[in-house]
């Protein structure tokens, strides 16, 4: 018997050291290696669209029968079922116990007109203020699941135009100065997950995900243009204030950030409850066309701990990691891993102050900012600059590793001591022509 015991104990023993970590040495939970789409046979009865008098046309603005076949799944519980065809709607609200499925060739379109889109209290730029709802909604909705085949077609053309034309007329607007709804939306929520629809043409940000806990985004498609207008800040994925994340298999070519984290800005942001970290966040086999960055610790973000992101390709992407280190925000960003990494990008890491919108709100020194225990390694990558790196007394680097990187660049040079107790280790950079 003590033999028995002692080989099971030995097997525990050898299944720990076996299981994956965080970059601060803290287990994995198995939570996320659990990646089944939902089945919506599991979710209850179905509410077919087609079953309530809403009809196939992209020209007919369906939002309050919609909403009513919501309200009616939320009675009972059950899942929101869009057939084949194209039906425009305003902002839409989900309620526990609803789910929304799109079925192969459904198309949810977002209607061009602001007014289509209540002002509700939400979350938006490291705020929490009224602003305008998003086209899906989701509050309070543990167990949420966005799923199916089909696509959410924000019909951002029109946001778009007029963003640039107030640009032009007015250099400092910020992005929410041009009213515009973003095209999804879950916050207070638990145990959602998004997967398998092609979300696309955002007005505003695509996917936002606020104060949210064991989130899975899966097999997802995310686009919007950089041209012939491009669409700005159709960031992919915003992940704000949220624990344990999984991105994986999805595909992501916006008009600005692919992945940005967010949390909260300014000199007191720090102290404000409705601001806080991200941790424990995975994005993995994801791939990458166009976009300002693959992965963001954001112009809104105050602390982010535990992230990885690994066994990625990219193509044409601004940057593959970027630091936005603001002056005006206590930031602290930690034990961040970007590991397996393949493709090409216009600078590899990428950390500067960033300015825009400065503003101290009175208070008479900057806060000091932090990026520590950051680690690159496996990549494969062809750049124009590989260590876009700028020093600067607002912010103090420190254990960053850089290990078996394989860099054609441009400019490959890199200077050790611009980052506090940096670790080198078979670095490989060639001139590119």
């Amino acid at each position: 018997m003590k033999f028995v015991s002692v080989f099971f104990s030995l097997l525990i023993s050898l299944s720990v050291l076996a299981q994956e970590k965080f970059p601060d040495g803290t287990l994995i939970p198995n939570w996320f290696k659990q990646n089944e789409v939902v089945n919506i046979s599991t979710l209850g009865s179905k509410y077919n669209l087609a079953n309530y008098g809403i009809v196939n046309d992209s020209t007919l603005l369906q939002t309050d029968k919609i909403q009513a076949v919501i309200d009616q799944a939320a009675k009972n519980g059950g899942v929101v079922i869009v057939p084949k065809g194209t039906y425009l709607t305003g902002a839409l609200f989900f309620k526990p116990k609803t789910h929304l499925y799109l079925e192969e060739g459904a198309v949810l379109k977002g209607s061009d007109d602001i007014s289509n889109f209540p002002i509700i209290n939400t979350r938006i730029e490291g705020q929490s203020l009224k602003y305008f709802a998003a086209l899906i909604n989701a509050d309070h909705v543990d167990g949420f699941t966005l799923s199916g085949k089909g696509t959410i077609n924000g019909n951002g053309l029109r946001y778009w135009k007029s963003f640039w034309l107030r640009r032009t007329v007015i250099p400092k607007c910020t992005n929410m100065d041009e009213l515009r709804p973003r095209l999804v939306y879950i916050s207070n929520s638990n145990d959602v997950q998004i997967s398998g629809v092609h979300l696309m043409n955002s007005p505003f940000w695509t996917t936002h995900i606020y104060k949210c806990n064991r989130i899975k985004l899966l097999n997802l498609t995310i686009t919007s243009p950089g041209a012939p207008v491009k669409a700005p800040s159709t960031d992919a994925i915003d992940i704000d204030v949220c624990s344990d994340v999984l991105v994986k298999n999805c595909y992501m070519s916006v008009n600005d950030d692919a992945i940005a984290l967010k949390g909260g800005k300014g000199p007191q942001a720090d102290k404000d409850a409705t601001n806080g970290e991200n941790k424990n966040i995975i994005i993995e086999d994801c791939t990458y066309g166009f976009s300002h960055s693959a992965l963001t610790c954001g112009s809104e973000s105050i602390h982010n701990r535990n992230i990885i992101l690994r066994r990625c390709t990219l193509s044409n992407v601004s940057r593959l990691l970027w630091l936005k280190m603001r002056p005006d925000t206590p930031q602290r960003y930690e034990y961040i891993l970007v590991e397996d990494i393949k493709g090409d990008a216009r600078s590899c890491l990428f950390i500067k102050p960033w300015t825009q919108f400065f503003d101290l709100k009175g208070a008479q020194e900057p806060p000091k900012s932090y990026s520590e225990h950051v680690t690159m390694r496996n990549i494969n990558l062809e750049c124009d600059v590989f260590f876009n790196v700028e020093k600067s007394d607002k912010y103090q680097l420190s254990n960053f590793t850089f290990e078996n990187l394989n860099i054609k660049a441009k400019n490959g040079k890199y200077d050790k001591d611009l980052i506090t107790s940096s670790v080198w280790k078979n670095i490989k950079v060639v001139n590119k022509e």
